[in-house]
């Protein structure tokens, strides 16, 4: 029988563990003021697995016998905050000045969440490359947010920033039960390619590429980790690559072999 969601507590032990496990699996240490959060998100795990209390969940998300278990925690206790064409003068920029100069540009949208910077990626390109042959991947540490970028499948909101062309073009809406959402053209869908990747292990077999948008993830690191991530996505960046990082992330400080382009912009030195 369920227990009320009310009357499952999150002790001060439990939340230690669950920390370290994330930290583990993710590199992002969850503060003491993610304690309410974590709680939040996970509480209706124990309860839908029928567990007495989060000590219970604890030990089997770290017993490691459970690996649905352990991804769907991942992907609850991963920040998804994303929506169409976010910081638009990135998109300007690629258009204008990144596009013109590749022949063929091969492009990762790195930590791209449930895929809607992926999907804006791939509307600029195919509108402004036509029939120019392109690489567009993406992906995220969420095995459950790659699925949902694979789908496709989004609400009808937040939809300010992304060009009304765009909306009619590469956009259908849904009706009946799918009524107030929006589907990605199957075409568009098809030339996007996902998979799932943790920032802090080498994206094996994947190629280099001329830009890399690695954006609004990199604050949820401490420098060390940050320069980490950074060395292994610089080594799959072609030398005068860019790189796209968040308006409010700095690499200040972090000694790499990048130069300033433009506002949370970088291209890579050439060695």
């Amino acid at each position: 029988m369920s227990l009320p969601l009310g009357d499952i507590v999150l002790d001060a032990q439990s939340f230690s563990r669950l920390q370290s496990f994330f930290q583990e699996a993710s590199g992002i240490h969850l503060g003491t003021n993610k304690h309410a959060l974590v709680a939040g998100r996970l509480r209706k795990r124990v309860n839908h697995l029928g567990l007495k209390d989060f000590a219970a969940y604890c030990d089997l998300l770290l017993e490691g016998q459970d690996d649905d278990e352990r991804r769907q925690a991942i992907h609850l206790l991963t920040t998804h905050e994303t929506y169409f064409f976010r910081e638009p003068a990135h998109f300007r920029l690629l258009t204008e000045k990144v596009l013109p100069s590749l022949p063929a540009p091969r492009i990762w949208s790195a930590a791209c969440s449930t895929g809607e910077e992926t999907y804006s990626l791939a509307m600029t390109l195919d509108e402004s490359l036509g029939n120019r042959t392109w690489t567009l991947m993406g992906s995220d540490i969420s095995e459950e947010a790659v699925a949902h970028s694979r789908r496709g499948l989004y609400r009808m909101q937040r939809l300010d920033q992304m060009p009304p062309q765009y909306l009619k073009r590469y956009c259908l809406r849904g009706t009946g039960a799918y009524a107030g959402s929006l589907l990605i053209d199957p075409a568009l869908r098809r030339r996007v390619q996902f998979f799932t990747h943790n920032l802090l292990e080498e994206p094996r077999e994947r190629g280099r590429f001329d830009a890399v948008f690695l954006r609004n993830v990199l604050i949820y690191f401490d420098n060390t980790q940050k320069r980490r991530i950074l060395q292994r996505v610089l080594s799959r960046l072609e030398p005068g690559g860019w790189l796209f990082v968040g308006h409010s992330e700095s690499l200040q400080g972090l000694d790499l072999p990048l130069q300033i382009a433009g506002k949370a912009v970088y291209r890579r030195i050439a060695p």
